[in-house]
């Protein structure tokens, strides 16, 4: 469904922190998911450096997923677009979980990673 008064898109170029995991839904859907960090640095008006390391949950889906396996690798600077995606369940404790990730609908890879 689409909205004429908003926008869900995200832009991200990070490093890959793990390989991607790809699986299968029982529908025979191929699924990855991995994370990515991006990093700020600020520099204050007295020259004092502070870092910043967000980490972004990354899915990707179908053709894409089997892409993601193939061809990402732990480290490698990447080029992500898509849009957020919120999960909320309560589990067997009726503990609430809240997860949000980004489901990716274009991936590039910026550079090369030969290792596995």
């Amino acid at each position: 469904m689409v909205s004429k008064n908003s926008v869900n898109k995200v832009i991200l170029v990070g490093h890959v922190g793990q390989k991607p995991e790809l699986s299968y839904t029982p529908n025979g859907f191929a699924v990855t998911s991995f994370s990515i960090a991006t990093n700020e640095v600020n520099i204050d008006l007295e020259k004092n450096k502070t870092e910043h390391t967000e980490w972004h949950n990354i899915v990707a889906w179908n053709k894409l997923a089997e892409f993601s396996k193939k061809y990402i690798k732990k480290g490698q600077l990447i080029y992500i677009e898509g849009r957020i995606h919120t999960q909320t369940w309560v589990d067997k404790k009726n503990i609430q979980h809240k997860r949000i990730e980004i489901v990716a609908n274009t991936i590039t890879p910026l550079s090369r990673k030969n290792n596995d």
